[in-house]
């Protein structure tokens, strides 16, 4: 199959995939079905682009494994993280805007845009898996490797540390901000996004796999601007005066040290940190 009739391919899937998790939420009345359908979307793609490309097999076992751990990882933590608490107030804001039509409405502005986000976004992947040059493990696929494992890292265990605090009811009312949460305020978010950058890596050390730059840039900027860094902190200032505090010594993407302590901060200000889809 040429790389063009993959792409066909992915995205049929994709949308195959995506109406099937639509119907779901229709049959429970919970749009939220769709979060942990994000990361198995992913694994679904790497699958069929591993099995119709002609790329390295070592390199298509390497991008299926990287993607599967974590978009089943992920969609793990989200679905023990939101049994029993209903729908996600994103949704429930859109069922209130548009009312009886609200399911057909998700199924285009829930399911479909994150079905074609998905899809751009694994088109890294697909370059991986099916590009023939080179036939063999190379300088960039250690590398990508190695900052997945860096991004997998900050995710897991930033979600790990939060759902410990969380899970403490002598934190009721506090933010975390120990562990990874000192030195960045979306450690999951950073995570998420150090991942994609490494397994871009991997496809730019293929034969043209470098033009699916677009990939990890969407992502990032989705995490960024749309639905992670910037939505839940203008919620959490909205809601949490004292949040601003948080912002103002602790870096909002990149890890780095906390520019000052408020001790104020650990027993005045509820913690609301949340993992959502980028859309």
């Amino acid at each position: 199959m040429t790389q063009l009739e993959i792409a066909g391919l992915g995205l049929l899937v994709t949308v195959v995939f995506m109406t099937c998790g639509w119907l779901l939420s229709v049959v429970r009345q919970d749009a939220s079905t769709v979060d942990p359908f994000w990361g198995l979307g992913f694994v679904l793609l790497a699958v069929v682009f591993a099995i119709s490309g002609d790329g390295f097999s070592g390199r298509k076992a390497l991008v299926s494994a990287l993607v599967g751990i974590w978009g089943i990882r992920l969609a793990g933590y989200i679905v023990v993280r939101n049994w029993g608490k209903g729908e996600d107030y994103r949704y429930q804001a859109f069922r209130r805007r548009w009312g009886k039509s609200y399911w057909w409405v998700s199924f285009f502005q829930v399911f479909m845009l994150q079905g074609l986000l998905m899809w751009i976004i694994a088109l890294s992947l697909m370059a991986a898996e099916s590009n023939r040059t080179p036939d063999h493990f190379a300088v960039l696929d250690f590398i990508g490797a190695a900052v997945w494992c860096v991004g997998f890292f900050f995710e897991a265990v930033g979600d790990w540390q939060l759902a410990r605090f969380r899970a403490d009811p002598a934190n009721e009312g506090k933010v975390m901000r120990s562990g990874l949460w000192a030195y960045t305020r979306h450690p999951n978010y950073f995570g998420e996004a150090t991942m994609w950058w490494g397994l871009y890596l991997v496809a730019a050390g293929t034969r043209w796999g470098f033009w699916t730059i677009f990939s990890p840039i969407l992502i990032t900027f989705l995490l960024l601007r749309v639905s992670g860094v910037a939505l839940l902190d203008k919620a959490q200032v909205q809601t949490k005066p004292k949040y601003r505090d948080y912002i103002e010594s602790t870096s909002a993407f990149i890890p780095w040290f906390p520019r000052r302590q408020k001790a104020s901060l650990a027993s005045d200000t509820p913690a609301e940190q949340t993992r959502s889809t980028p859309t």
